[in-house]
């Protein structure tokens, strides 16, 4: 019923942000009448204010067409290497016509980025991809808004999710993978490569894990404690409700996107507001570039998708309650996750000193629980004056967390036989 009502006062408030999103262009339009009128440019921020709280937001795309390398910029076009029902595995392919850039890129290792399924889009990870498409052939998991989804297509739980890493991992090949997972993935990335490992399959040649909640008895947060809390049912009764009908997933239960951003902006009010007044003090002023970093900021965290319930419920479980992974009793689909049977699969752990998602040393846990992995395969890295999305989009990624990422890479990485000029393809 919530979900219902959300739809019908959605509906009802769309000509109301139609019709501030035309205010704020006839009052703020150089030349025309109204503009000149006294307190015109006041009442342009604030319809504009109005029209973005209350407008929808779709899902933003990567726009990611070229990337500098070698002081030359080379194209890069976005294809769907796999479909599945839940989630699109997407490569992004680098183009040149320059021989030796060419041989350079079929030579750099390859990246598995798996994108967080726990509220926004995947495109959340577009710096991550732009900064990591330079030096290394790169992939992405985008992962697909449960309302469009067709009930038909079945229910995707925990346990899919481990399987669709572990499909993608052997479509793309192992043998020169790096998988980076951000945030939520961990926990299923690491399942997926445990039993990967312990059926003797190939794995990955490194595991990159940013601040993700492998072990979230280690400095439990906010997000931690509400999710440990409250018993499973609270969930399931709470905030588990039905498709409407104007969707391709009508009658799938899911937590729905509004809700989880409801929880998001609850997080941070003040933050939020202020943000907002800047925005309002930043078109008044006439300040278009803070004004434009503001959209292209609430543009990104404003879309949000909804996720099966099957899933959210078994994380709710199996990461925040029961901590199965860290306690080694985590079944999936009848076999036991022992990252203890991870070897030759380096491992490298990320967390901000500041995250309040994933605290301090539940990433870190990840180690504890890699016995096979050596030593000297091993790396953690904590960001000084870092919070969780300093860690992989932003200044700090680029300038302090990329570097060592793309030199942990390439220091567990087996080189391949360069092929030869003739007959090379004009790809990367």
């Amino acid at each position: 019923m919530i979900y219902q009502l959300h739809e019908l006062n959605r509906q009802l408030l769309a000509p109301f942000t139609q019709l501030a999103q035309a205010n704020a262009k006839i009052f703020g339009a150089d030349g025309t009448w109204l503009s000149s009128l006294p307190g015109a440019t006041r009442i342009a921020a604030g319809n504009e204010l109005l029209h973005r709280i209350g407008k929808d937001y779709e899902k933003p795309e990567f726009a990611i067409h070229q990337v500098a390398k070698d002081g030359h910029d080379v194209p890069v076009v976005e294809k769907v290497a796999l479909d599945r029902p839940f989630c699109r595995l997407l490569r992004f392919k680098r183009y040149t016509d320059d021989a030796e850039n060419i041989l350079g890129m079929k030579d750099q290792p390859t990246v598995l980025v798996v994108a967080p399924l726990s509220g926004h889009h995947a495109t959340l990870l577009r710096d991550t991809v732009r900064t990591l498409l330079p030096d290394h052939k790169v992939y992405i998991t985008d992962w697909v808004d449960a309302r469009m989804v067709p009930k038909e297509a079945g229910a995707f739980t925990l346990d899919d999710y481990v399987g669709y890493i572990q499909d993608f991992i052997r479509h793309i090949g192992a043998g020169r993978l790096h998988v980076v997972s951000v945030c939520q993935p961990t926990v299923p990335v690491l399942a997926a490569i445990s039993l990967m490992a312990a059926r003797g399959e190939d794995v990955p040649r490194s595991m990159v894990m940013m601040g993700g909640p492998i072990d979230t008895r280690n400095s439990p947060t906010a997000v931690n404690n509400l999710a440990s809390t409250r018993p499973l049912w609270w969930f399931e009764q709470n905030v588990i409700h039905t498709v409407p009908p104007n969707y391709p997933g009508r009658g799938r239960r899911v937590y729905p996107g509004f809700l989880q951003h409801t929880g998001f902006v609850a997080m941070n009010p003040e933050r939020h507001f202020m943000s907002h007044w800047d925005f309002y003090q930043d078109l008044v002023k006439g300040d278009l570039e803070d004004a434009a970093s503001h959209r292209r900021f609430y543009d990104e965290y404003n879309a949000v998708l909804d996720m099966p319930a099957e899933y959210y419920l078994d994380t709710i479980r199996v990461v925040f309650q029961e901590h199965l992974l860290p306690r080694g009793e985590w079944t999936v689909a009848g076999e036991r996750v022992d990252p203890a049977a991870i070897t030759g699969c380096a491992l490298m752990t990320i967390e901000g000193e500041l995250d309040d998602i994933s605290g301090l040393g539940q990433t870190r846990a990840a180690h504890a629980l890699c016995t096979g992995v050596a030593d000297a395969d091993r790396e953690h890295f904590t960001v000084e004056g870092a919070g969780h999305y300093g860690i992989f989009s932003g200044r700090r990624w680029r300038t302090q967390v990329y570097p060592k990422v793309r030199d942990f890479i390439a220091g567990h990485d087996e080189p391949a036989t360069k092929p030869g000029a003739t007959g090379a393809a004009k790809r990367g």
